[in-house]
């Protein structure tokens, strides 16, 4: 399990050990499955890039090992939404029976399948974290996001 906090920034480097840029971002289906990263290159104009779940080889510490050593072509895929681009972090999360459950702050995601499992909330700037489970697909809206419960 990972989570979106612990890869922004990581290193990304091919298995021939060539580091082709850092994480930036996640991109997340309609039906609420992590699909990919955004991988931000450093050159003298910063270039982005898409990066699907299939094409990581490791997770580790102190970096992510893709089996791609051609890049240059990946593009985000148009029905994909990204917490940060599109400003999913900090938005409103509420259950689907109406409760106020927090501003989202981080997203759990299993990295094989990209099945995210749990959400991190805050209520705000120095209050605690809340992890809330679900087992169902979020629905993005354009101020919320509606997740289904699990009863603990």
């Amino acid at each position: 399990m990972r989570t979106f906090s612990l890869l922004k920034g990581m290193p990304v480097f091919t298995l021939r050990g060539e580091r082709i840029g850092t994480v930036h971002d996640l991109t997340i289906s309609e039906s609420g499955q992590v699909t990919g990263m955004v991988i931000h290159q450093q050159a003298l104009f910063k270039r982005a890039f898409h990066l699907q779940l299939a094409d990581i080889s490791s997770y580790g510490q102190d970096g992510i090992v893709i089996k791609l050593n051609d890049t240059t072509t990946r593009k985000m895929p148009a029905d994909s939404i990204c917490l940060t681009k599109d400003e999913l972090l900090g938005r409103m999360l509420f259950s689907e029976m109406g409760e106020e459950l927090g501003l989202l702050q981080d997203v759990y995601f299993k990295e094989q399948m990209g099945t995210i499992i749990a959400y991190e909330t805050t209520d705000g700037f120095f209050s605690e974290s809340t992890v809330i489970q679900s087992k169902q697909p979020p629905t993005f809206g354009k101020d919320t996001i509606i997740v289904s419960v699990n009863e603990q």
